[in-house]
């Protein structure tokens, strides 16, 4: 059964790895063996540690993922550095807050751009790789509560992620036929710095912790048993799922 998760000589594009939740995703990848090339604006230094400690190799692709021409130099220098890519994770992403009267363009093309732009056109990047060579391949989004809620003061992230879920779906029917698995994870609440304000706000971190079933925030390193399941051969069957990593709020 152990086989079924083993990534030993796969090679993992994770974007957004320098810190939080694509941190965690990518040390779990390493952790199951495979190679992770680590895609962003900032470096990764302390990521690329922590997979080295572990006996993992990695490597820094330096990136910014809102510019679409880029990907597939991305896809390029990512397979030049460690090998063709087997599993992408689409993690990166950015948020932007105001009332919707007052949301400005700006804001929403910005966010649109990485979140739901930028994933879908390194998806097919990697994509284009894995079918030319005639490879099979797992594709992991990373999607929000949002996805499924409205929020407030989030118009642009709110779309952006209820797109990407669609798009997860679209991509799973269009690719299952190509061995191609595409799939999300949707994170809940959880303790990373974006959400270091909340958690200091004891009004709101109290309501917030009396709404997760569980009874607490998320740890980063939750989403590791997620990540190495959709990107392993334990999911070979699984196409256009939504995973919630949650701690149960969807289901309260």
């Amino acid at each position: 059964m152990s086989d079924l998760f083993n990534l030993k000589g796969k090679v993992a594009a994770v974007t957004g790895a320098n810190t939080g939740l694509g941190r965690a995703m990518a040390i779990a990848l390493a952790a199951a063996g495979a190679r992770i090339a680590l895609i962003g604006r900032s470096e990764p230094a302390d990521t690329a540690a922590q997979i080295k400690s572990l006996g993992g190799d990695s490597a820094a692709i330096m990136a910014d993922l809102s510019v679409i021409e880029n990907l597939p130099d991305v896809v390029r220098e990512s397979e030049k550095a460690l090998g063709p890519i087997d599993i992408l994770v689409n993690n990166a992403g950015i948020i932007r807050r105001a009332d919707a009267l007052d949301f400005s363009e700006e804001d929403w093309d910005a966010v649109l751009a990485t979140n739901l732009k930028s994933p879908f056109f390194l998806a097919k990047a990697a994509a284009r790789s894995m079918v030319d060579a005639g490879r099979s391949g797992k594709i992991v989004n990373v999607a929000s509560l949002l996805s499924f809620q409205g929020g407030i003061r989030v118009a642009s992230y709110t779309a952006s992620k209820s797109g990407l879920a669609g798009l997860t779906r679209l991509l799973a029917n269009e690719w299952a036929s190509r061995r191609i698995n595409v799939n999300a994870i949707v994170p809940g609440y959880f303790a990373t710095n974006n959400t270091e304000a909340l958690r200091n706000d004891k009004g709101r971190n109290a309501e917030i912790v009396a709404r997760i079933p569980a009874g607490r925030w998320g740890d980063p390193s939750d989403l590791g048993g997620a990540v190495v399941f959709l990107a392993s051969r334990a999911s070979d069957y699984v196409h256009g799922a939504l995973l919630p990593v949650d701690g149960g709020w969807l289901a309260r």
